[in-house]
């Protein structure tokens, strides 16, 4: 199983919402050779995290995918559809067009290259876990061994609307 946060807090380059954005990516994984969408959460609407005035909340959700497909390959495919939709990294947690992040590949875990597994934020981000939950409940974080239900239980509660 792969996990795939999607997230966007600014208008597309064509000025589209950053739902419609959301959507497109996502349907722009089951055009990634080796890897097939299996399932999408709801779209989250979602504080900034960390804080940052002025930002815009942003759209959230999780992809479940299966394939055949090296972490290396996959970021480099997700990357490729975040310029597409002109995500630019001025500083970091910046807002931005499109995120995609790989959350976990199975249960691999490893530290280096890039990209790191499982991601090492997820587990501390209700905004990730919220969506995760609907595509993949019981699911557990290779590294730190806890069901996602678990993890979500030991976050605070935060700003999440259901879209």
């Amino acid at each position: 199983m792969i996990l795939i946060a999607l997230g966007a807090n600014l208008p597309g380059t064509d000025g589209s919402a950053p739902r419609a954005t959301c959507e497109e990516a996502a349907e722009a994984l089951g055009r990634i050779p080796g890897l097939a969408r299996t399932a999408l959460s709801r779209w989250w609407s979602t504080a900034p995290e960390p804080p940052l005035p002025g930002s815009p909340w942003y759209v959230n959700g999780v992809a479940r995918c299966e394939g055949d497909i090296g972490p290396e390959a996959l970021l480099a495919a997700l990357q490729r559809i975040e310029d597409a939709a002109g995500r630019v990294r001025p500083y970091p947690n910046a807002p931005r067009t499109l995120d995609l992040d790989i959350i976990a590949m199975d249960v691999t875990v490893r530290q280096a290259p890039d990209p790191i597994l499982p991601h090492p934020r997820a587990h501390l981000r209700r905004f990730v876990l919220q969506p995760l939950a609907e595509v993949a409940p019981g699911w557990r974080h290779p590294g730190l061994g806890k069901t996602v239900e678990e993890l979500l239980a030991e976050l605070p509660e935060a700003a999440m609307e259901a879209l």
